[in-house]
C-alpha cells in the first residue's frame, strides 16, 4: 500500500490539532516554536531544519500554520549547488537573505541580495528564484493562504 504525502501530512495535523486541544505541548515535534496562550509565537530560528521541496537543490520549512497565523506566512528556504526554480506568486512576498546569495530574476533582470538584505516580490510576479553557489532566507507571505490561491 503506497502512502501519500498529502495522507501522511493529514494526519500529522489532525494528532497536533488533538494535543494541542487537550493541552499538550507540540515542543518535542516543533522545537523551534514556543507559544503563549495570547497568540503570540516564538520562533527560534536556528533550531528550524528545512526540508526537500518540490526539486533537489530546494529546501523550505512552514513555520507556521493557518491556525496559528491566518493572514500571514513565514519559513524558511535554502537553495544549493546553484539551483533555480520558476514561480509565479500569487501572494505579496518579502525575502530576508541570511547566507549566501539569493537572485531574482524577472523579465531578464536579475536581482541580487545578500546577507542582511530584503527584497519584495509583488503578487502576480512570474521569476526564478536562484543562487550562484547557496542561498538561505526567510520569507514572509501575504496572505498565509498562498496554496489556495
Amino acid at each position: 500500500m503506497d502512502v501519500s504525502k498529502d495522507l501522511i501530512k493529514s494526519i500529522v495535523e489532525k494528532v497536533l490539532a488533538e494535543q494541542m486541544a487537550n493541552g499538550v505541548s507540540t515542543a518535542a515535534v516543533e522545537p523551534f516554536k514556543q507559544k503563549d496562550k495570547s497568540g503570540i509565537i516564538k520562533i527560534t530560528t536556528d533550531k528550524v531544519e528545512t526540508e526537500r521541496f518540490e526539486q533537489d537543490g530546494v529546501y523550505l520549512k512552514d513555520v507556521l500554520t493557518l491556525e496559528e497565523a491566518p493572514r500571514m506566512g513565514a519559513g524558511l528556504m535554502e537553495l544549493k549547488d546553484g539551483t533555480a526554480f520558476e514561480w509565479t506568486l500569487t501572494y505579496d512576498e518579502y525575502d530576508c537573505v541570511i547566507e549566501g546569495t539569493l537572485e531574482i530574476e524577472i523579465d531578464g533582470r536579475v536581482l541580487t541580495a545578500g546577507p542582511g538584505e530584503i527584497i519584495y516580490i509583488p503578487k502576480g510576479s512570474h521569476i526564478h528564484f536562484q543562487t550562484p553557489n547557496y542561498a538561505k532566507y526567510w520569507y514572509f507571505v501575504y496572505p498565509a493562504n498562498w496554496a489556495d490561491l
